[in-house]
């Protein structure tokens, strides 16, 4: 069964509030084994639109990562995030 992505591109308008989503999330992404492979750092944009922020976050399988979105940890955590910026979130299944 191949890995999950959890994807996301973010523009942090209000950094209050999203900072209580980066550790409700974060906890959220503990609880089902998730593994985070970048996380803000440096962004080359090359073609189409680009947000400052990027994070990837690897799950054993795509089954885990529905399952920690659709969380009430997550979705406790995601109230934060609604107001506090713009993103684009999917998750995107690996190659076998």
């Amino acid at each position: 069964m191949p890995k999950a992505y959890w994807i996301a591109h973010v523009t942090v308008t209000d950094p209050d509030p999203y900072a209580l989503y980066a550790k409700g999330a974060t906890e959220a992404f503990a609880a089902f084994g998730a593994k985070v492979l970048a996380r803000g750092g440096e962004v080359v944009g090359l073609e189409g639109e680009t947000r400052p922020r990027n994070v990837i976050i690897e799950f054993p399988d795509m089954a885990t990562a529905r399952a920690c979105y659709e969380s009430d940890a997550y979705q406790a955590a995601r109230k934060h995030r609604i107001g506090a910026g713009e993103a684009q979130i999917m998750l995107l299944e690996g190659a076998e």
